[in-house]
């Protein structure tokens, strides 16, 4: 779950994001596509911080993180380990993520 302010900019840097939709009956839930997978709830009450792991075979983590950029998301002041394999950025409405390599 994700606390947002605005659900429908959140859903539309999530879904640009993730390749996902907004499911038909209940808009703030989010699902993959192909309806395989975790769904993403936007919500008002409640922060969480998302991990986004990479298939190595098929994605670059700087090319991802540049990605999600220029979809909204901000690189987030972070300490990171000398062997990190993340990058921390934050969404249109601040939660914190980490894309994973």
């Amino acid at each position: 779950m994700l606390k947002v302010d605005d659900a429908r900019r959140a859903a539309e840097f999530w879904t640009a994001a993730l390749g996902y939709e907004a499911e038909e009956d209940s808009p703030d839930f989010l699902a993959p596509s192909q309806g395989n997978g975790v769904r993403i709830h936007l919500d008002e009450r409640d922060r969480t911080h998302l991990d986004l792991w990479l298939d190595r075979s098929t994605s670059d983590l700087l090319t991802e993180v540049e990605g999600l950029i220029a979809l909204g998301a901000q690189r987030v002041e972070w300490t990171y380990p000398d062997d990190a394999d993340f990058v921390v950025l934050a969404d249109t409405e601040g939660n914190l993520f980490c894309v994973i390599a």
